[in-house]
């Protein structure tokens, strides 16, 4: 089993097969089908199995189901530490744009 911090695909995913599956787009869905066999969350770094739910639920993976390779770290307990940080409640309070995706992990603007 190999670690990921190096990914092997250029898009940041560990595989093609990974970056194929949660990058899938199609006329319908612009933002990502619903169907599609995983999910990758930016604003935390987190690659989701998703829960069939109608929602956006998804299980956070250990491993990559095709490759086998671990994803990187969650920065989901960073992002909660930031928002309080800045005197925010997740809750409450909408986030500043930069902790809507990775822009806030990444140092820079998203994208870019």
């Amino acid at each position: 089993m190999r670690a990921c911090a190096t990914p092997a695909h250029t898009s940041g995913h560990c595989c093609a097969a990974m970056a194929g599956v949660v990058e899938s787009r199609c006329a319908a869905h612009p933002d990502g089908c619903p169907d599609r066999a995983g999910l990758f969350e930016p604003r935390f770094a987190e690659n989701l199995l998703p829960v069939p739910d109608g929602g956006s639920s998804g299980l956070v993976i250990d491993f990559c189901p095709w490759c086998g390779a671990r994803p990187p770290e969650s920065r989901r307990d960073g992002w909660f530490d930031e928002l309080e940080r800045l005197g925010l409640d997740p809750d409450v309070d909408a986030p500043p744009a930069e902790y809507t995706d990775d822009r806030w992990w990444r140092g820079g603007t998203s994208g870019g």
